[in-house]
């Protein structure tokens, strides 16, 4: 296949209309249709259902579509790399973050990464749960940095960077505070405050309805910042799970942070959406990697 037919068809297979797909690539809508037609003759059946009111890929061109779209996108990278590589690193990457532990590592490793690419700048900003990967599927950011899990197949999960302990948050009245840890049984005890933004992939991850030993956890109110979290929790409305190394970034007076025994840990790791993998991002990954803690 010739580097236009492939064009042609991984663009009408997207729009589902001829004049739009002329429209993109700069050519007329007949010049499309004759590539189509060209191509359908050489694989020896119909890509495209055809009618006066809709345009949809056939069982054999959703098969083609399927099979040669990630091919086109890794000779696309591969160009994108050895270009990057003569021409050196250049333009912005947009990175996100969870928690200010996180922040804290990028802007590290991002002072390093410009002084070895000048011509290559990192911008950061704070992007927690499902709008976090909203951005990202957006094109608003290129990375983020966070805890597992990734919300969908489309994303990219790096190296972990670093690991740590999961607590609790809970107020300084409540009956817990008085213990050095607590157990995820223990969560049975107070209602749990949940983030209002969140994906039910991480709910079940961070903030389950049942402890191990299935008894319920209560539901208390839920938040759509984190600031708001930690107030609920110094109110006395409820607990919160979170990382341990909150204790150092976010004291208060009226919260107390209890790490668990039984927990496992939260891992933090760089995540992009699949196929935007440019040569700055790898680049950067590299770099994250060196700096990241007991590196």
């Amino acid at each position: 296949m010739e580097r236009y037919e492939i064009e042609t068809f991984l663009t009408l297979a997207e729009e589902l209309h001829f004049t739009r797909t002329a429209e993109r690539l700069l050519v007329s809508p007949g010049r499309v249709s004759q590539t189509i037609k060209k191509l359908e003759r050489r694989i020896g059946g119909a890509l495209f259902e055809r009618s006066n009111r809709r345009v949809a890929l056939t069982p054999v061109g959703r098969q083609l579509h399927a099979e040669l779209l990630p091919a086109y996108q890794q000779v696309q990278q591969a160009v994108a790399h050895a270009s990057a590589a003569c021409r050196g690193l250049s333009g912005v990457l947009r990175v996100g973050f969870s928690g200010p532990w996180s922040g804290d590592l990028i802007l590290l490793a991002a002072e390093e990464f410009h002084a070895r690419h000048p011509r290559c700048t990192v911008e950061i900003q704070e992007a927690t749960f499902t709008p976090a990967f909203t951005a990202l599927r957006d094109g608003d950011l290129d990375m983020l940095v966070k805890e597992l899990p990734a919300e969908g197949p489309e994303f990219a999960v790096g190296p972990v960077l670093f690991s740590d302990r999961r607590a609790l948050a809970v107020p300084v009245t409540h009956e817990l505070a008085a213990r050095e840890t607590v157990s995820q049984e223990d969560l049975a005890l107070v209602p749990l405050i949940t983030p209002a933004g969140a994906s039910q992939t991480f709910l079940d991850a961070h903030y389950p309805r049942r402890t191990p030993g299935g008894r319920p956890v209560p539901q208390g109110p839920t938040a759509v910042a984190w600031s708001e979290m930690l107030a609920l929790v110094g109110a006395g409305k409820g607990a919160t799970p979170v990382n341990a190394m909150a204790a150092e970034y976010h004291g208060r007076p009226d919260v107390v942070y209890l790490r668990f025994d039984d927990a496992p840990s939260v891992e933090h790791v760089p995540m992009w959406l699949k196929g935007s993998e440019t040569a700055e991002l790898q680049t950067l990954v590299r770099v994250l990697h060196e700096f990241a803690p007991g590196r």
